[in-house]
């Protein structure tokens, strides 16, 4: 099996094309200059894409392949000013539709791939509070949903093609590499950390090896179509992961982050942080998938090497 990799170079999409290079698969990762990817596993290649368009790779597609579309602008990455949401939203919504023109362009030939895993995330549901998110909750207001429900939209045509395609919203990954992890650790490293706001906001966590083990296992299923949430099945409340967190280093969890420090520092990227979702995987475990780490700590430990 071919897959080709939008955002292959980034902390899931890295992880997801070792695991599959490990499984056998024939891995591309789409790159804007390919020769600056370095460190690439065996059975992982780069090819160009200029991230707005379907030309030069639309040939890399056939009724075998599928893709993982990965890209677009870090969130968790600067204060959110006007510039920057233009960039978050835009560099998803063009991506996408790149990925609808390849994919056209396979289809006209005859060659469409077989699948479409297109990326979002739980951001989809907004502040939903305590209620607990399936994949059927509808979009919440605010910049981060509508930024999701375009980004959504955006590969929408493929399925008038006849490529399976799954949504992929994805809660907070943790990685020891990157991502947030690291960011939420490094406040108890010097006796500072704790809960954010009130603590009561809900995190969708999932372990990175989860993340990477669902991704693989949707890519594999052909009966996988439509919505998935990709969070570990037991989210936790705020000031709960950052106890846990806090007990996994061997450091106290005693000194919020009040929410008007945080929107002073973050501006409006603040929201992220003291809003939630109590999300749940529901039609993934439908479908089968087995959670290596559904619980928190242990996660944590794994994660940590504690």
């Amino acid at each position: 099996m071919r897959v080709v990799i939008t955002g292959g170079t980034g902390l899931i999409g890295g992880a997801v094309a070792r695991d599959l290079a490990g499984q056998g698969a024939e891995v591309v990762v789409l790159s804007r200059d390919p020769s600056k990817v370095q460190g690439l596993p065996a059975g992982v290649r780069a090819a160009a894409w200029d991230g707005k368009t379907g030309a030069g790779w639309s040939q890399l597609l056939e009724p075998g392949t599928a893709i993982l579309h990965l890209a677009g602008e870090s969130i968790a990455e600067g204060r959110w000013n006007a510039d920057k949401k233009a960039r978050i939203r835009d560099s998803r919504i063009r991506s996408g539709e790149a990925v609808l023109a390849a994919v056209r362009e396979a289809a006209g030939r005859g060659a469409p791939p077989r699948a479409l895993l297109q990326s979002s995330a739980v951001g989809y549901y907004g502040d939903a509070r305590d209620e607990l998110v399936s994949e059927g909750h509808p979009p919440g207001p605010g910049f981060l949903p509508d930024v999701c429900v375009a980004w959504e939209a955006s590969t929408v045509g493929v399925e008038q093609l006849g490529v399976r395609r799954a949504l992929l919203r994805t809660g907070i990954v943790l990685d020891p590499a990157g991502g947030a992890l690291p960011k939420m650790a490094l406040p108890f490293r010097v006796a500072a950390g704790g809960p954010l706001g009130n603590g009561r906001q809900w995190v969708p966590w999932i372990h990175r090896d989860d993340e990477v083990g669902a991704i693989r296992f949707l890519l594999e299923r052909d009966d996988a179509r439509g919505p998935f949430n990709l969070t570990a099945p037991n989210p936790a409340r705020n000031r709960d992961f950052m106890k846990t967190l806090g007990k996994v280093l061997g450091r106290p969890s005693l000194l919020p982050a009040p929410d008007f420090a945080l929107r002073l520092v973050l501006g409006e990227m603040a929201d992220m942080l003291l809003q939630g979702q109590r999300a749940v995987p529901r039609r993934l475990q439908e479908l089968g998938y087995a959670f290596r780490f559904p619980d928190l700590e242990p996660a944590l430990r794994d994660l940590l090497g504690k």
